[in-house]
């Protein structure tokens, strides 16, 4: 065990993980480090490396606000820019000097008598911590879909988290299993590649037209020179997606007309781009827009119509060593298969990792037994110098920027309150907490989750007890608000 504890410990190095540290910085705090399970940061946008890989919020949008990057290629950059960005703002703000890759958090223990956190590597290594902060992401942990014989499959095998570079897809017969925001990207890519290219889909998806450009070299100087301009632009696409989110999602009771508009426009996608009536009738989705996070593409409902790309909606019986089958009987031969099959987000991922914290208290089995739940999307009861970024009502708006934007400004009021009083400890009260679940319960009763159709979706904005326990129902303006404003008094600070 490392005798000398840390200020802080952070487990996760994508833009969450290195948000924290900044704002730790800023507030006079510089023994800390940075636990990632990776080789490099960056989180989603370090893994993720498929073809057709995007940001799918515009670039402006999807970035600090204190750092904004004014030389964006498009208006929805490629993946590899987002790495770039990650990498920039990690040595500007010098928080890279507290990652530890390749360093798997096990678990961690909350010690009464010390007053700290006990944090379990998965080498056998134990830090010691006065806070902890869990920065894993919404979507960090990949899902591997349980189909039998998926493990004998005699070809090759990609999920899209772990995207094989050297792989020539040239003349494959390969078959892709999902249709989500993912595939949205990937397949339209594949699909210029293979000799034959099968989608197994199990739930239709809204795909919008996407208005997407390229920045003018020129335009990206005046961003650079006028930083003015630049936000300018920026108040734009918040502005668009902040609407999308709060009227057609969030207030669908109100805005009904909005989130039909929004289903038309997906509609108008498909009619534009597929002329086959029965191809059209299967790529529809069945639940309303919203249910699911929406998704834009100019490709990708165009792409099922070349004559060697196949749409098929009939669930999969099992897969043998040469294809798959599905339940009535057909075979289908391939020699490459690729997983689009996205995250385990609430098994796996509420937490990331095992918290136990005072009294035995352990926050997976608390959660399941309890309802989803955290303070300000942050907080829990129980856990005293724990914050955790990725947490039931802690995503914020369509980008996950707005989320860390509140977060920061939490961090920043609660953590100056800490130093201020010179104590050592913080825990939301059980009140402040039941206070703030039950206003996000009567908010989400106005939304699309609740008022519409999602019986269907098989959305991860629910969790398995059919709660949309993932989005904060309020507009990001006011996440950022009650950020900075929260009422001190919901936290025991001593």
């Amino acid at each position: 065990m490392d005798s000398s504890p840390y200020d802080v410990v952070i487990v996760g190095a994508g833009f969450g993980g290195i948000g924290a540290a900044i704002q730790l910085k800023r507030l006079g705090y510089h023994n800390v480090v940075i636990l990632e399970r990776e080789a490099d940061l960056g989180g989603t946008w370090h893994i993720n490396r498929y073809p057709g890989l995007a940001v799918d919020i515009p670039s402006t949008t999807y970035s600090y606000w204190f750092e904004p990057n004014p030389y964006w290629s498009r208006l929805f950059a490629p993946g590899p820019e987002l790495k770039r960005y990650a990498d920039h703002v990690a040595d500007k703000y010098d928080v890279r000097r507290y990652m530890r890759f390749n360093t798997t958090v096990a678990s961690a223990l909350w010690d009464e008598d010390a007053q700290l956190w006990q944090v379990a590597l998965a080498g056998g290594e134990t830090l010691a911590t006065r806070f902890l902060i869990t920065a894993t992401g919404f979507l960090s942990q990949p899902h591997t879909p349980d189909i039998p014989g998926i493990e004998t499959f005699d070809g090759k095998v990609i999920h899209t988290t772990a995207w094989d570079d050297s792989y020539d897809f040239r003349g494959r017969r390969v078959a892709v299993i999902g249709t989500g925001a993912t595939a949205v990207q990937l397949v339209p890519e594949l699909a210029k590649q293979v000799a034959d290219l099968t989608v197994y889909q199990r739930t239709a998806i809204h795909v919008v037209p996407k208005i997407d450009f390229a920045i003018p070299v020129w335009l990206q100087h005046v961003f650079a020179r006028v930083p003015l301009v630049h936000r300018a632009f920026r108040l734009v696409t918040d502005t668009v997606f902040e609407l999308m989110i709060v009227t057609g999602v969030l207030h669908y009771r109100r805005f009904r007309r909005l989130n039909i508009a929004a289903a038309d426009l997906a509609k108008i996608n498909r009619f534009v781009s597929v002329r086959d009536k029965e191809l059209r009738r299967k790529l529809t989705p069945d639940y309303d827009f919203g249910c699911k996070r929406p998704t834009w593409s100019n490709s990708y409902y165009r792409t099922f119509t070349k004559p060697h790309v196949h749409l098929e909606t009939g669930s999969i019986e099992r897969i043998e060593t040469d294809g798959i089958v599905t339940a009535d009987g057909r075979k289908t031969v391939i020699d490459t298969l690729v997983l689009a099959t996205g995250f385990d987000l609430w098994e796996a991922n509420f937490p990331a990792i095992e918290i136990v914290g005072r009294e035995g208290r352990n926050l997976g089995k608390w959660w399941r037994e309890n309802r989803f739940q955290a303070y300000q999307g942050v907080s829990i009861p129980y856990f005293p110098n724990y914050l955790s970024l990725a947490s039931p009502y802690g995503f914020s708006g369509l980008s996950f920027f707005n989320t860390m934007e509140y977060q920061m400004r939490h961090m920043d009021r609660l953590f100056s309150e800490v130093k201020r009083r010179g104590a050592t400890t913080f825990e939301v009260t059980e009140e402040a907490n039941a206070r703030f679940l039950d206003r996000m319960t009567e908010l989400l009763d106005d939304s699309v989750f609740y008022r519409g159709d999602c019986a269907t979706s098989r959305s991860y904005y629910f969790n398995p007890s059919g709660e949309a326990a993932l989005l904060r129902p309020t507009s990001t303006r006011n996440a950022v608000r009650e950020g900075s404003t929260f009422p001190l008094s919901d936290y025991a600070i001593a």
